[in-house]
């Protein structure tokens, strides 16, 4: 049987890009461990900026969609993000999530 997937919507605190830029590598190496188990989906930041090169705006949030075998495991999993400990998010939400179309399937 298929893991589900769930989404992981994540709020940023305001001003939160040096928080961000500290912790980002142990966030990174996480999200490359699902990458490379075949659970990933998709995962980025939500720029503050529509000009997609401009980090230095800042970021409002992240989203990360994954396989987990439970919602308890994708909320684990997300509670152990590395920019919680940081002080980045202000909010964590996880919901579990059915993809139906789109680029991102057909390469899976």
């Amino acid at each position: 049987m298929t893991m589900p997937y769930f989404v992981i919507y994540s709020q940023d605190i305001e001003n939160s890009l040096e928080k961000r830029m500290s912790a980002r590598p142990a966030h990174i190496d996480r999200l490359k461990a699902l990458n490379e188990e075949g659970r990933l989906l998709v995962a980025g930041p939500c720029p503050l900026s529509e000009v997609p090169d401009d980090t230095q705006a800042g970021f409002s949030g992240s989203v990360v969609i994954a396989a987990f075998t439970s919602l308890k495991e994708a909320k684990q999993w997300a509670d152990a993000d590395p920019y919680i400990e940081a002080g980045v998010y202000q909010q964590v939400e996880v919901k579990p999530y059915k993809p139906v179309l789109g680029s991102a399937l057909e390469n899976s």
